[in-house]
């Protein structure tokens, strides 16, 4: 399903853009602002649910936990009650739905940045060698990868498939050639033969595991040297992997750390997504009573996220994509927040905030208090 939309919707969205300016940076930036302002009301529920069960949740507690103590002995009526709770204030999992459904969208858009033209494509073929005498046991199954969208021009893709037709289990002798080709059964050499300088997209040949069980020639041929589990990988480069966009030097470009170099225009995009995803979390608690707890979490999760992402492999483009979907979602947040509330829960809102106000004063006058010297009279000294 991914792949799909990768494939049917949101590359051809990024072709669009790339025929308008031609800038794979700036086509990621359209991509996004199109994708979120097409998810925006999704995006928007879960906001709204998120807000209003932050408001009612003290609420509900109180009168779930009294409904359960006055109808203990009477479990139909207490469901009954807890349904009429449920309708009066919303349900904590309405909020989910939403974001599930957009899940798949997201999902996609990732999967999209994170191969061609973006970034090398990698195809993974994880191979046994059996004992010659054993192999001949084994019933050959062809062996097929996932199709990805290879862009062979900056506005031309196909569909490619590696496959092995034997199967990935080999025995210890013989040889295998991997076949890349279009899902129409088109050999991917054939394709390339009629594009300009089409050798440059020829996959690099490499054993990532089981070095001496087997070994792999520059046209994909595989030898079986001896049992044991391996794995060949191929990559495609990919056309915009090395291009620029603003500060970034490659939208390719993966790792905070590399080649013993700080990378900063990762470090940069890094913590351009820290700082604006703490941004959307303190926007999401405005004009909200205190709540210590969701405070220590708006300050530790950010840090905890932008700490992971300066070590998990994700190219430029990715996190640039990321970036620009949480500015986006922080100005999505900005505006639900100043959106009027239900009768119910601005009335909740409002005794909630009355007792902040009263227990800060109370505070503040115990405070006062407490200044004051043991032996100093309250009219003051004389």
């Amino acid at each position: 399903m991914i792949g799909y939309i990768s494939d049917n919707l949101l590359i051809p969205i990024l072709d669009f853009f790339y025929g308008l300016v031609p800038s794979y940076g700036l086509a990621i930036v359209a991509l996004t602002v199109v994708i979120r302002l097409a998810l925006f009301p999704l995006s928007a529920g879960s906001i709204r649910s998120a807000r209003r069960m932050r408001i009612a949740q003290p609420v509900m507690q109180k009168r779930q936990a009294d409904i359960k103590s006055r109808f203990a002995n009477n479990p139909q009526k207490q469901q009954e009650e807890l349904q009429k709770l449920m309708k009066e204030f919303g349900s904590p999992l309405a909020g989910c739905l939403p974001l599930l459904v957009q899940m798949p969208i997201l999902f996609a858009l990732f999967a999209t940045l994170r191969g061609s033209p973006f970034a090398d494509v990698p195809y993974t073929f994880n191979l046994k060698v059996l004992p010659a005498d054993q192999i001949a046991a084994v019933e050959p199954k062809p062996f097929n990868t996932a199709s990805h969208s290879i862009f062979i021009t900056e506005t031309d893709h196909v569909p490619v498939i590696g496959s092995l037709p034997g199967g990935n289990k080999l025995g210890a002798g013989d040889s295998a050639k991997i076949q890349l080709q279009t899902k129409t059964g088109e050999s991917f050499s054939q394709v390339l033969s009629g594009v300009n300088e089409g050798q440059k997209f020829q996959p690099d040949w490499s054993v990532t595991k089981g070095d001496g069980v087997v070994s792999v020639a520059a046209d994909g041929t595989i030898k079986a040297i001896t049992p044991g589990d391996a794995t060949v990988e191929g990559k495609i480069p990919g056309i915009a992997a090395r291009s620029g966009f603003l500060f970034i030097r490659a939208l390719g470009q993966v790792g905070f750390y590399t080649d013993g170099a700080v990378n900063w225009d990762i470090a940069i995009l890094v913590g351009g997504f820290g700082l604006s995803l703490f941004a959307s979390q303190l926007l999401s608690g405005m004009g909200m009573p205190a709540n210590p707890q969701q405070s220590t979490a708006n300050k530790i999760t950010p840090v905890m996220i932008t700490g992971m992402f300066l070590f998990f492999p994700l190219p430029a483009g990715v996190l640039l994509y990321m970036v620009i979907a949480n500015i986006f979602q922080a100005g999505q947040t900005f505006l639900l927040t100043r959106e009027a509330l239900p009768d119910n829960l601005q009335t909740i809102l409002d005794d909630q905030m009355k007792q902040k106000k009263t227990a800060g004063a109370t505070a503040g006058a115990g405070g006062q208090g407490g200044s004051r010297l043991p032996f100093e009279p309250r009219g003051g000294s004389k």
